[in-house]
């Protein structure tokens, strides 16, 4: 039977008013609301995807809570000879790369960034080599000083630095070091000085220990930087630790990793007091490199394709990341320097 055409058009408004109302409450069940298919609700994000983890980007290892990666990253330049012991602060350092200077002996580029200590040093001059160390993470260095040719050399790759007219900077008499070696930093007043808005990059292509492959058994490492310098590595519980070090047992770095990269050295345009000539370490382009993880050595090469690119490494087989963890990365000279291990 047919309606009447008014009640037809109120039956068909009901509808519509019916379907209109089942259509809102399936958008709101959906947007709003608070059950178990929130954004967050399982700590994941939006459309089910898992949370992103932050990590630090010297150690591609996980950030605490209450931590944040964005948080100023120093390269402090710390002295690698007896006078310098003992060596202050680097057991709280992320990363460390030990190049070589004039006279055979080496200095140290100490990366901080998850632990700031409040005094880290001996604090040395700056070389030509810490433009190609430090441009790819675009970290203040911290220094006493440098040439002239160096300052000019860092201020074209536009490489900032804070020496000791800042007076986070100073010399410090503790009754264990002589004047030359006596400069320390303090990395927290430092720090206060500085607004970060941005992560640094990652220094290096950090990736999962058991994306490490298995290579041949080495738990005991030589690095040969000079005729004057071989780093003596020894692999226990885990962990390398330096048999030849200027660190104090309780304010030591020990490392995950070890790198060696072998590199193109030069002679500066300078000398130093002494009339020895200056070397510079070129961390640009290629070379080989052997990776130290978990007792185990890896032969393959690195590849930094400009001074103020970030490093990568590969093997005959593909890339080659680098298990996230403190890590240690030996400069060694292309002539003169060599790596053995067993």
């Amino acid at each position: 039977m047919e309606l009447p055409d008014d009640r037809s058009h109120t039956v068909r408004r009901t509808r519509m008013s019916l379907a209109a109302t089942v259509a809102a409450s399936l958008l709101l069940a959906g947007c709003g609301g608070g059950g178990s298919d929130q954004p967050g609700a399982d700590g994941g994000s939006p459309e089910g995807k898992p949370a992103v983890v932050e990590t630090w980007p010297l150690t591609g290892q996980q950030v605490p809570d209450g931590k944040s990666p964005k948080s100023p990253a120093y390269i402090v330049k710390i002295d690698n000879t007896a006078a310098s012991n003992p060596q202050v602060g680097l057991g709280k350092a992320d990363l460390v790369v030990e190049e070589l200077v004039e006279g055979g002996i080496t200095r140290l580029a100490a990366f901080f960034q998850s632990q700031l200590p409040r005094k880290v040093g001996p604090v040395r001059s700056m070389r030509l080599t810490d433009i190609g160390i430090a441009k790819p993470l675009g970290a203040e260095i911290v220094t006493s000083g440098a040439a002239g040719v160096t300052l000019q050399g860092l201020a074209e790759a536009g490489v900032k630095f804070a020496d000791m007219s800042n007076p986070a900077v100073a010399r410090v008499s503790d009754g264990q070091h002589d004047s030359l070696h006596s400069v320390m930093a303090d990395l927290v007043k430092l720090s206060r000085q500085k607004k970060q808005s941005s992560r640094p990059v990652d220094y290096l292509p950090w990736g999962k220990a058991s994306d490490f492959p298995g290579g041949r058994a080495a738990t005991s490492i030589d690095a040969r930087m000079s005729a004057a310098r071989t780093a003596h590595w020894s692999f226990s519980g885990g962990k390398y630790r330096l048999d030849n070090s200027y660190m104090p047992a309780d304010d030591t770095f020990t490392a995950d990793t070890v790198i060696v990269c072998k590199v193109r050295t030069s002679v500066a345009s300078y000398t130093d007091p002494a009339g020895n000539p200056v070397p510079i370490s070129h961390f640009e382009g290629t070379g080989d490199a052997v990776i130290f993880h978990g007792g185990k050595a890896v032969r393959g090469t690195w590849t930094k394709s400009q001074i103020g690119t970030t490093v990568t490494f590969a093997t005959k087989t593909g890339s080659l990341t680098v298990p996230a963890g403190k890590t240690w990365l030996h400069l060694v000279p292309n002539t003169g320097g060599d790596v053995s291990f067993r």
